[in-house]
């Protein structure tokens, strides 16, 4: 037997877990010495501890209809198995629905990548930079701290970033449009709360139809000959608890009973408190940051969840 027909019969056979069951099993690669089989190089999935999944999602047959499987993105099902927050209570679902404005963290939700991760990796620093992210997404360090840190390490110049939005458009997580969509017709408003930069959110926010104004986010600073000089350091979200403070100015200028954040990390949970957010849905869609997953009022790991739980 050819490796391409034992490459379709895992294939077949992780299509058949995933559409009728709901614990997934292993899958492993392999490859006929040190050439790898035609069918994974022309898929270029990933294995994340053994669990056969695409670079956005766990593989599925376009007629699996298994809401499990589409839940679980790209985390394995046992590394979901000890949330208890997986399932909304009726009050948490009350909040969601009836809420008059939702505001979205943008890296790693909105989009598919870490937006200053990505802008070094372009400048040749994305590995150090990385490390960093890690850890101020993590709450471990001030992530003001880490924002002077990472930018330290390649100082982007004005040409460099515009080369950057040329060459890398964003890459928007599956369902987030239909999701912005629904809330809109739904008569909730849509804000991007970020910890990224406005010159790299305004197209994301032009493509989901979101107005510049209802963007609270940093500003990357240039000189006169285009050289870096920093950020804003004005802009509320510059600083560690700047997404709390961002909400609340958000609440209380539109007189907003209740306002739901959604993200990734811990600073989309700060905004979780009085005052603040009313509800704080962690997406566990592109990263799985389990200390901030398990204090969310909500864990998900597919927008069509929330799409679904508003009708």
């Amino acid at each position: 037997m050819t490796n391409i027909c034992c490459d379709e019969s895992r294939y077949l056979l992780m299509e058949n877990l995933i559409c009728g069951r709901i614990k997934l099993y292993p899958v492993y690669p392999f490859s006929n010495g040190k050439q790898k089989s035609t069918l994974f190089s022309s898929l270029n999935p990933r294995f994340t501890r053994g669990v056969f999944v695409r670079p956005t999602g766990v593989m599925r047959s376009p007629n699996c209809s298994s809401s499990v499987a589409a839940s679980v993105q790209p985390q394995e099902a046992s590394r979901v198995e000890h949330f208890d927050n997986t399932l909304p209570s009726n009050k948490i679902l009350e909040v969601w629905r009836n809420a008059n404005a939702v505001c979205f963290d943008v890296d790693s939700t909105v989009c598919l990548d870490e937006g200053i991760d990505e802008l070094a990796e372009f400048c040749g620093a994305g590995k150090a930079v990385a490390d960093w992210t890690a850890r101020a997404m993590s709450g471990s360090i001030p992530f003001e701290q880490a924002l002077t840190a990472r930018l330290s390490l390649f100082n982007p110049s004005l040409s460099q970033v515009q080369d950057f939005l040329e060459k890398r458009p964003p890459k928007l997580s599956p369902g987030i449009d239909a999701l912005v969509r629904k809330l809109k017709d739904k008569n909730k408003d849509v804000y991007l709360v970020s910890g990224g930069f406005r010159q790299m959110i305004n197209p994301v926010a032009s493509i989901l139809g979101i107005p510049l104004e209802s963007i609270y986010a940093n500003r990357l600073l240039f000189g006169s000959s285009g050289e870096f000089l920093g950020f804003d350091a004005n802009e509320p979200t510059s600083r560690s608890g700047g997404k709390a403070i961002a909400v609340e100015q958000i609440k209380k200028a539109h007189r907003y009973s209740s306002v739901v954040i959604i993200g990734d990390g811990a600073t989309d949970l700060e905004a979780r408190k009085p005052g603040g957010a009313d509800l704080f849905i962690c997406y566990g869609g592109v990263q799985l940051r389990e200390a901030v997953a398990a204090k969310a009022d909500w864990l998900v790991f597919n927008f069509k969840d929330l799409i679904n739980s508003l009708d």
